[in-house]
């Protein structure tokens, strides 16, 4: 394989990764536009999405119908979704609501906390929750060839996938009655609300988008690695964070940015850097703080006035 080659195989990876990145990252630019919330219990919504999602599965075994491949797929993905929604709904109501008004610090606190009890909850709740868990092999395998580049069919269809999920949230923030709410209550939740704006109906769609596409990651993450387990949300919380950090917090397109850019910069170290598939996140942690350094808003800077 030529460098060339080589670069575009990993290129090809790192946007496999990036996607999922870019999909965490958006949830953490929606709770900061609209609440001024950084959740930390974010990523653990991406955990939780894909355990949703081995629930559903075994009851669908267990109904006798997992063989029709396509619409279990279709399946687990909603009722995921909506799953995780609800509980990203029910989280906020009860923990993040009551602090909105208090110092930053404390909400940080408190949906830290509120990630490590999720993350608790199913350790213990699922059978055998400490233990790394197979996910269904339900995309199709194989892969196709260019020239000396392999991509793979249930990578393409996730990609695919996280490109769509994308277009949806832009065009339910751009194109929609319920997105020009969220962008009011970024721009000024008091003179939102003067317009007739519903604050706690926004609030709350609000993290049910942000929880849903965090289970879309988690799903897509259990695909691609033929796994899941129940702490991979306390990194994944991290690297999102970073990722909306490095475009812009509080910017959706700097979100999406950020995530594809963290996701090749892990794919070139573990290639490229000596002992790099043990310190590629370390790498990319690295270029992270440069940007918080160099250029704290961002590549494409936060937006002051209207965030989302």
């Amino acid at each position: 394989m030529t460098f060339l080659d080589m670069l575009l195989q990993q290129s090809i990876n790192g946007l496999m990764l990036g996607i999922m990145y870019s999909l965490v990252a958006v949830g953490f630019t929606l709770y900061f536009g609209v609440l001024d919330v950084i959740n930390f219990a974010h990523g653990d919504f991406f955990m939780l999405g894909s355990f949703m999602a081995l629930v559903l599965y075994s009851i669908a075994e267990a109904a006798g119908w997992a063989g029709n491949t396509f619409l279990v797929v279709i399946y687990l993905f909603i009722g995921s979704m909506i799953l995780t929604g609800v509980v990203g709904v029910a989280t906020e109501r009860l923990c993040v609501k009551p602090v909105s008004k208090a110092p930053m610090l404390i909400s940080l606190l408190v949906t830290l906390g509120l990630g490590i009890a999720i993350r608790e909850a199913v350790r213990i709740l699922y059978p055998r929750g400490s233990d790394p868990k197979g996910f269904p092999t339900l995309l199709p395998q194989g892969a196709f060839n260019l020239g000396s580049i392999v991509i793979r069919y249930e990578n393409l269809i996730i990609f695919g996938l996280g490109i769509v999920v994308i277009i949806v949230v832009n065009f339910l923030i751009n194109r929609t009655k319920m997105g020009s709410a969220i962008r009011a209550v970024a721009q000024d939740g008091e003179a939102a609300m003067m317009m007739g704006v519903d604050l706690d109906r926004t609030i709350d769609i609000t993290f049910l988008i942000g929880s849903a596409v965090a289970a879309v990651a988690g799903i897509m993450n259990g695909f691609y690695y033929g796994k899941t387990m129940f702490n991979i949300g306390a990194m994944m919380g991290v690297i999102g964070f970073s990722a909306a950090v490095i475009g812009g917090l509080g910017n959706i397109y700097g979100a999406i940015v950020g995530g594809i850019l963290f996701g090749l910069l892990e794919t070139f170290a573990a290639a490229v850097l000596p002992y790099g598939a043990e310190n590629k996140r370390v790498f990319a942690f690295l270029i992270v703080i440069l940007f918080l350094v160099f250029r704290p808003t961002g590549i494409l800077g936060e937006k002051v006035y209207e965030r989302v």
